[in-house]
């Protein structure tokens, strides 16, 4: 950021007083500018023992597979941004039954959320940012062309707890050199 937010003044990157990080400070009306952590929230959608994927039509990763989820929006819950963007991205209602995972991604500013939910019935289609949408057998995951790393430990954290039958909280982190790794 080089300019205030609030007045354009330029900014200066210096630590406020009280705090311990570098922010964009304008000398001009005092305004600090906390750049924080983007929250993405979504869903595990599950139907008859299949989970519902979504192949991306936007980038990142264009022609990827993924789970429906995005970034959250301002006013809404995160079970709200979940299931806003299951519908968004699969034309899906769903109803989301918990929260199943937290992935933390410090490198690049993210928390991922992604509730276990369930579809109230098989009907889903492509949409603006899906090119195509199909429910798997656990079996089947397109684990080589899952377009996001928090996608993939998120299935692998939900088929673990599948076969013992007991569905946890999973709180974990992906560091710089895990980003695109399986």
């Amino acid at each position: 950021m080089r300019f205030c937010s609030q007045c354009g003044h330029s900014v200066n990157m210096a630590i406020p007083a009280g705090d311990n990080r570098m922010r964009a400070m304008c000398p001009s009306c005092g305004n600090i500018d906390y750049d924080n952590p983007n929250l993405i929230t979504g869903t595990i959608p599950l139907y008859e023992e299949k989970v519902l994927l979504c192949r991306r039509n936007i980038e990142p990763r264009l022609g990827f597979w993924t789970l429906p989820a995005g970034f959250m929006e301002n006013q809404e819950t995160t079970s709200e941004g979940a299931l806003r963007e299951t519908l968004e991205e699969s034309g899906s209602v769903a109803k989301c039954l918990q929260l199943f995972s937290m992935i933390s991604i410090p490198h690049i500013n993210q928390i991922h959320l992604f509730y276990l939910a369930k579809l109230e019935k098989d009907d889903f289609h492509p949409t603006e940012e899906s090119s195509e949408v199909a429910l798997f057998d656990l079996k089947d995951i397109p684990w080589d062309e899952l377009a996001f790393s928090s996608v993939s430990k998120t299935l692998k954290l939900f088929i673990q707890d599948h076969e013992v039958g007991h569905y946890g909280f999973h709180d974990d982190v992906i560091l710089v050199d895990q980003l695109c790794s399986k």
